[in-house]
């Protein structure tokens, strides 16, 4: 590719997350792209837009007791219970090996109460190599009953709001939402207007399923997080509900994604970048290929930039978003 033709395929793929500006949309899914290590052996990590990491949590956690994963038709149900060294150990060895990568590292954090975020951002107060923050307020509250956070637009907003007081001044901070309530319009406005700079959806759906040789459930924990095509469909819903409702806010687009395809569908929705999980299990180089799927994709459809096709599905019929110049390809590859 020539020179000319990179930076036009560059401009074409940038994309702006609020303050935070990427060269492309494509990232990992917290916790499917383990340290970066796993993955590093396959490509270069700053290929992709950003690495979201694990959910970092205040303590070392080993996780829920196995058996924690199985496959369902078309998905995966996990209950992992966010296992991981703890933030001290994060920040000694993890993400400064991720810098040195050149990965643009979004953290992804989660606790058991308010304090416990807070004093998360705090410890990340001034760290350098943080592009952003993800807030996973899909966690239990501790002190509500164990009742997940993301279920109510009050808790998970005070959860971003102790996340924003205590975070470095001009570090974007996602909120990433859970699809298991009945408006979640309502809870990403509540986030926003506590502070979140953009939002993350959606996270796992709550699901179970039953092993008919043990005649009890598959997982340990009874129920687990639902991930993989299955929720496509219900991820882009809400994509499509939340951008409708708060069309200025940045979204990142997270369920199902395998393909360039299932990418332009969240962009379409309203959906500004896209983070690839499961897939990544089964295929470590699902990233590059779903990124450069995705140019063709818009390419073959004569869309410019990235820019222009974020919502557009939400334009009236009949509307025709600005061509890409005649001389650019715009057949898809076969």
């Amino acid at each position: 590719m020539s020179d000319r033709a990179s930076d036009r395929a560059g401009d074409r793929l940038s994309t702006a997350l609020g303050p935070l500006e990427l060269p492309n949309p494509v990232m990992t899914a917290a916790g499917c792209g383990g340290t970066g290590r796993e993955l590093a052996q396959f490509y270069d990590l700053g290929r992709l837009g950003a690495f979201v990491t694990t959910s970092v949590m205040p303590q070392a956690r080993a996780g829920r007791p196995t058996p924690r994963v199985t496959e369902t038709p078309s998905g995966l149900l996990t209950a992992m219970g966010l296992p991981g060294p703890g933030v001290e150990t994060f920040l000694e060895r993890d993400l400064p090996w991720l810098t040195e990568q050149g990965a643009r590292t979004i953290v992804s954090i989660a606790g058991g109460s308010v304090e416990e975020y807070g004093d998360l951002a705090r410890r990340l107060r001034g760290v350098p190599g943080i592009a952003a923050i993800e807030v996973n307020v899909a966690c239990p509250n501790v002190e509500d009953r164990g009742r997940v956070f993301a279920w109510h637009p009050a808790a998970a907003a005070s959860v971003v709001r102790a996340v924003r007081g205590h975070a470095r001044p001009g570090v974007p901070i996602f909120a990433k939402l859970a699809p298991d309530v009945t408006d979640i319009a309502t809870i990403a406005l509540a986030c926003v207007d506590a502070g979140a700079d953009g939002l993350t959806l959606i996270n796992t759906m709550e699901a179970m399923a039953i092993d008919p040789g043990t005649l009890r459930p598959a997982l340990s924990g009874v129920s687990g997080g639902l991930s993989g095509p299955a929720i496509r469909p219900i991820a882009v819903r809400c994509v499509y509900q939340v951008h409708a409702a708060l069309p200025t806010t940045p979204i990142i687009g997270v369920g199902g994604i395998a393909t360039g395809l299932d990418a332009l569908e969240f962009v379409l929705a309203g959906a500004s970048a896209v983070a690839v999980g499961t897939a990544v299990f089964h295929d470590p180089m699902a990233g590059p290929r779903i990124l450069r799927e995705l140019e063709e994709a818009l390419a073959a459809r004569r869309i410019g930039r990235l820019a222009e096709a974020v919502g557009l599905a939400h334009k009236p019929a009949g509307y025709v978003p600005p061509q890409v110049r005649p001389h650019e390809p715009v057949k898809e590859k076969p």
